[in-house]
């Protein structure tokens, strides 16, 4: 009995005992984490105070930085005018650089210019309104709809990239040596986030640990919004920012189209190769071993004459394999090339290598053509051009096609960086009804072919104003049938004569052979059916493969040529398919497709 009132009481006791120091020890182990958490936020606070006091004192410092950096102009925008000034896209740069007029002779003032904008924008506005206002509710209500289940696809990424210039500028309000715990952090967020995101264009592709770290970033910009909470200075960086981006994107595009240019002018080191190795070949050959066969046709007018101007080897046996090859009676086509002096020998001998089946050949040099060292030398002088390939004999020897072949009648005139799809022979079964130049016209406005006359020509010279109408329909160079006799009887080349002598005097049309030749043949040329001559394929002219397959010769105009490295490569290959790339010489020039 005593045993077990013993045991009752320490069991009494003992429950007495842990009710007792139970809550003593939980209460201590509380207020010791309730002073940590309190101490950190005090050296938190304590950092923050000492942020703000960096702050204010560099505060004048990074105002005078804000002020000295290059701003935008302040534009107040109306409602659908979220265009930036980076985003201008091509065509607006084209008409842009269009209408700049060559010739500086226009005459109006900026002030009548403001004016015009001004009144124009006002006049944009408005009808867009009174067309939202005369929709039905009904559309609008379906728009409304449509537009809300249309939700971004990168909404998350676009917000982490503006989290991330965010970051960026507020670390610029820090002074550049600091290197406090607030720099340390905010530098690590960017970097984090920026490796996070990756490339990834699409909210779908990003990661959770991609949205851990945007959380991440936001307890950090809160904290960088106490330690700098003046707006005026965010929004002064941010604006400073954005313009400065703009700038370089701008300065990048210039450098493109430049070094773009440059590359359309130089000759490619293969192509420089390959003609060094043929005319090394060509001077190891016999005289008698330089002749080409069926020299008795070349002034026969019964048959199909071609023509193409160029120093370009490669080019020229596109041209040539691929006339032929598409025509019902290749042996009777004659072919003639003409090209320099440097390049006669290289281009001869690829054609004695390579003969393009049973079609005659010539290969001529301009420095043959005495006549023409009087005829054309003064006046190339006075056509100046910042690109010589504008001012260049070879462009300009078109001009004399009747002097060339005084015994031919009719001939097609190819350029250089066309390839032929379908018969040319039956060109000579149109009827261009007394004209002298059949050519496709590039009059049709919304097609990237589109030309007007007063976009190469001054209109506002009176010489000029008098003698054409600027709304006459355009056509292009690339594959022109000419009547020579009709060419002859009109004279043409001197009158072609006239005008760069015109031009000469005074700013009359842009530098190359395209305002002439419109001026020259002016109401001599008739209209050929589109699809004989397709153009665009030297730029991105959106030509779809369904308008390559009914075109008889594609044309790749522009600088963006099918042998350089800088051609579009969905075109490429209707050019590569004809050349001969296992030729051992093109494999020792190393050129491939």
């Amino acid at each position: 009995m005593r045993l077990f009132r013993r045991c009752t009481r320490i069991s009494i006791l003992s429950l007495l005992a842990i009710s007792v120091f139970t809550p003593v020890f939980l209460l201590s182990f509380r207020l010791k984490n309730l002073n940590t958490d309190a101490s950190k936020d005090f050296v938190e606070d304590l950092s923050i105070l000492k942020h703000r006091i960096d702050a204010q004192a560099n505060s004048a410092v990074q105002q005078e930085e804000v002020e000295g950096l290059k701003g935008p102009h302040l534009v107040v925008y109306r409602d659908g005018d979220h265009g930036s000034l980076v985003s201008l896209d091509e065509n607006d740069r084209r008409h842009k650089a269009e209408n700049v007029n060559l010739l500086q002779s226009n005459g109006d003032t900026y002030g009548g210019q403001e004016k015009n904008q001004r009144n124009l924008s006002e006049q944009k506005v408005s009808p867009s309104r009174e067309k939202e206002k005369s929709r039905p509710e009904g559309v609008q209500h379906s728009r409304s709809i449509q537009s809300h289940l249309r939700r971004p696809l990168d909404e998350k990424v676009k917000e982490m990239k503006d989290k991330v210039i965010r970051a960026k500028a507020y670390l610029s309000f820090a002074p550049p040596d600091s290197n406090s715990h607030f720099v340390k952090e905010i530098k690590l967020r960017i970097k984090e986030l920026e490796r996070a995101m990756g490339d990834v264009t699409k909210d779908s592709g990003l990661s959770r640990r991609a949205t851990q770290k945007m959380k991440a970033m936001d307890g950090t910009l809160l904290k960088a919004s106490r330690i700098y909470p003046d707006c005026s200075a965010m929004v002064n960086t941010l604006r400073a920012m954005t313009y400065n981006a703009e700038e370089q994107l701008r300065s990048q595009r210039d450098q493109t189209s430049f070094l773009v240019q440059l590359a359309a002018r130089t000759t490619p080191k293969g192509l420089h190769c390959l003609s060094m190795q043929l005319t090394t070949e060509y001077f190891a050959l016999q005289s008698e071993e330089r002749e080409f066969p069926n020299q008795h046709k070349l002034q026969d007018p019964d048959l199909y004459h071609f023509a193409v101007f160029s120093d370009n080897v490669l080019a020229c046996s596109v041209v040539v394999n691929t006339t032929v090859s598409t025509a019902k009676d290749p042996e009777k086509i004659v072919f003639h090339i003409v090209t320099d002096s440097l390049n006669l020998p290289a281009m001869s001998m690829w054609f004695l290598m390579n003969p393009p089946g049973k079609a005659t050949i010539q290969i001529q040099s301009i420095d043959s053509f005495e006549w023409l060292s009087i005829k054309y030398n003064e006046d190339q002088q006075k056509q100046k051009g910042l690109d010589p390939r504008y001012a260049s004999v070879l462009n300009h020897l078109r001009f004399y096609l009747p002097d060339i072949f005084p015994s031919v009648n009719k001939i097609v005139f190819l350029d250089h960086d066309v390839v032929v799809r379908k018969d040319l022979t039956r060109l000579w079964h149109i009827n261009i009804k007394g004209k002298v130049n059949g050519a496709v016209e590039t009059c049709v406005e919304g097609e990237p072919s589109f030309r007007r006359m007063d976009m190469f020509i001054n209109f506002t010279d009176p010489s000029v104003a008098t003698r054409f109408d600027a709304n006459t329909c355009t056509w292009a160079y690339g594959m022109n049938v000419f009547y020579l006799q009709e060419w002859r009887k009109r004279n043409l080349t001197a009158l072609y004569h006239k005008y760069l002598e015109l031009g000469s005097k005074r700013p009359l049309l842009k530098a190359g052979s395209l305002p002439l030749g419109w001026m020259t043949f002016y109401k001599h040329t008739h209209a050929l059916d589109k699809t004989w001559h397709l153009l665009g394929l030297g730029y991105d002219s959106g030509v779809t493969r369904a308008q390559i397959e009914q075109a008889a010769v594609i044309h790749y105009d522009g600088v963006m040529k099918p042998w350089l490295d800088i051609g579009i490569q969905k075109y490429k290959s209707y050019w590569n398919r004809h050349v001969s790339y296992e030729h051992p010489y093109l494999q020792q020039c190393n050129l491939h497709e």
